[in-house]
Parts: structure tokens; sequence; C-alpha cells
């Protein structure tokens, strides 16, 4: 089921282990049209700058280049809140991960401007398609 987590961000479980969740997020991200512009291995990250262990966790910088466009042209500094970042994780057991993607209506909200408010509907709508795809669920909630 995909949830409101966060007051910025939407969520799933998922029945994969790690590395084959990150697979599956990025095939189902290039289903709406997203391409993944960085990725940021968080754990690796801790591990080599601080010699901590962490959860297998990854940052996605997830970009629709239309709408990334659309969005840019109605509000020049929006680049400021872009890409939308998906986040994977190791779930608490094993063979099980979280996919969590930032809520684009929450963060882009802060413009105010009403154009962006409806590019960020259209990113969330998607986002939690592909949630909704990775979870195993027809219908969404948010």
């Amino acid at each position: 089921m995909v949830e409101q987590t966060t007051r910025y961000g939407i969520s799933t479980s998922v029945p994969f282990g790690y590395d084959q969740a990150v697979e599956r997020t990025k095939e189902e991200l290039a289903k709406e049209g997203f391409g993944v512009l960085s990725e940021i291995d968080v754990a690796a990250t801790l591990k080599n700058k601080l010699d901590v262990d962490f959860r297998p966790y990854v940052i996605l910088g997830a970009c629709n280049p239309p709408l990334a466009h659309r969005g840019l042209t109605a509000e020049l500094e929006l680049g400021l809140l872009l890409p939308c970042n998906v986040v994977v994780h190791a779930g608490e057991s094993e063979g099980q991960s979280v996919v969590a993607a930032m809520d684009p209506e929450a963060a882009l909200e802060l413009t105010g401007n009403p154009e962006v408010r409806e590019v960020a509907r259209e990113v969330k709508a998607r986002l939690e398609r592909v949630l909704g795809r990775l979870g195993g669920e027809g219908m969404v909630t948010s």
C-alpha cells in the first residue's frame, strides 16, 4: 500500500531484497518517463566517510524532462527543489525493502505558484503509480 508516511514523503514496502528493489524501482520510474540523473549510495558513503555501518540505502535523483521543463518555465529557480528524490532501503526483515519518494506537492508548494502546483500534482500521480506497481497494488492512496 502506498502511504503518506511523512509530511514530505510517500512510501511502500516491497517484497524484494534490496538489490532487486533498486532495479525494479528504476524500471518502474522509466515507465512513467523518469530518468535517474544521480544515484547516491548512502551506506557506502557513511562507511567511507565516517566508518559507520548503515543499512543498504540509495537515493535516486529522478527527473521527468517534460515535467521538469514545464516547472522550470513556470519558475526558473525551481531547480533548487529538483530532481525528485526516490529512496530505496533494506527493510526490517529479509527479502523486504522500502521505496519512498518525496511528495512533490509538499515540496513544490513552497513556490506558491499555481502553475508549479499543477506540475507537482502530475508528478505525484506518476510517483504514486510507480510505488503502487512496486507494492503490487492496483489502487493507490495518498
